[in-house]
């Protein structure tokens, strides 16, 4: 009879995630520059750690790998506004409805009531009407349509809640990916974030093939697990492009026996939402899946990825991608060698 793996038999539970994590390797600011990150590789069929850096990428790489990159660019989402009373708040945009309507969240939720108008500090002119409220989410209709020139005006980058620090210039460039394209995101693809025009010419020289998709990383990346049963959790969900350029060339690096790449766990998701039979479909819609053990990811041979939160989804489904016994062993190893976590943080290359 065949042995089964244990690891693949368990049901998991929230707290099986996580993990001690210092405050201090929690990453406040970018490196110096993208590619002066670190790289913690995992090869995961001998469970062996190699501890690099980024600017090494290409040589855990091979002639012949396709890289899929996520090209969504972070908006300017949050923004500060005065109520009619007066009073100033800060808002997040969290998703668009239509060109006018939006969801928001707000660090005054309970002041804000339907029918109540804000305006952005940077610009009275420009209104936003409360039309409705949930536990979740705020609705807004607004005066003008929230086109990206708008947003550069009276917002700013929405860095993540776990840098406890106010936005400055250097996040307008750096918390966003160099070939970001296609605006919509209000968090960043973070994987892409240490990828510099000297890495993808290295790329290109060792014959790998770069890829991109589009998924609108949406805020609900950092909502928490609360249920310790995750068969009970509510997955948020990201809108997604995979177009037929795209499909064609990860079907035909797939066909060929060359190894897809993922960068980042949002590439994951789109590749893994439009995988069936073997192969992607070319699709626009949104995803809410969600990644955990036992669940196995087919349509990726390859992740690259950041060091996640304790207890996150982002971190059970890399453990999906790898196993939770190895992943869960190499975030104790990241933690004693201090590296750089969350988005800012260092990268993961598991291979």
């Amino acid at each position: 009879m065949k042995k089964i793996d244990k690891e693949y038999t368990k049901e998991y539970t929230l707290e099986d995630f996580n993990y001690n994590l210092p405050k201090e390797l929690i990453a406040q600011h970018p490196a110096e520059s993208r590619d002066t990150s670190r790289l913690f590789v995992i090869k995961k069929n001998d469970k062996k750690f190699i501890h690099s850096n980024f600017k090494s990428l290409t040589n855990f790489l091979q002639s012949g790998d396709t890289l899929v990159f996520n090209n969504t660019k972070v908006i300017n989402g949050r923004i500060f506004c005065t109520r009619e009373s007066g009073g100033v708040i800060e808002i997040v945009l969290t998703g668009q409805i239509s060109p006018a309507r939006w969801l928001i969240i707000s660090n005054s939720t309970r002041k804000l009531k339907v029918n109540d108008r804000i305006y952005p500090v940077k610009n009275k002119n420009i209104n936003f009407t409360i039309t409705g409220k949930t536990a979740e989410n705020i609705e807004i209709l607004t005066n003008v349509e929230l086109t990206e020139l708008i947003l550069t005006e009276i917002g700013e980058v929405p860095l993540p809640p776990y840098i406890k620090r106010a936005c400055d210039n250097f996040d307008s460039e750096r918390y966003q990916t160099i070939y970001a394209e296609n605006s919509g995101a209000v968090a960043a693809p973070t994987a892409g974030l240490h990828f510099t025009d000297e890495i993808f010419s290295l790329l290109k020289e060792k014959g790998i093939e770069s890829i991109f998709i589009t998924l609108h990383v949406s805020w609900g990346t950092f909502s928490p697990v609360r249920d310790n049963n995750l068969s009970k959790h509510k997955m948020h969900s990201e809108k997604f492009v995979l177009d037929d350029y795209a499909v064609e060339r990860i079907n035909s690096a797939r066909k060929e026996g060359r190894r897809i790449i993922a960068v980042g766990t949002t590439s994951l998701r789109v590749l893994e939402s439009t995988f069936k039979d073997g192969e992607n479909t070319p699709e626009e819609g949104t995803t809410d899946i969600f990644i955990y053990p036992p669940y196995i990811v087919k349509s990726a041979d390859a992740l690259l990825t950041n060091l996640h939160t304790p207890k996150s989804t982002l971190l059970m489904l890399v453990a999906s991608f790898a196993g939770y016994d190895l992943i869960m062993n190499a975030y104790k190893e990241a933690v004693a060698m201090e590296y750089r976590f969350f988005s800012y943080g260092d990268a993961m290359l598991i291979i």
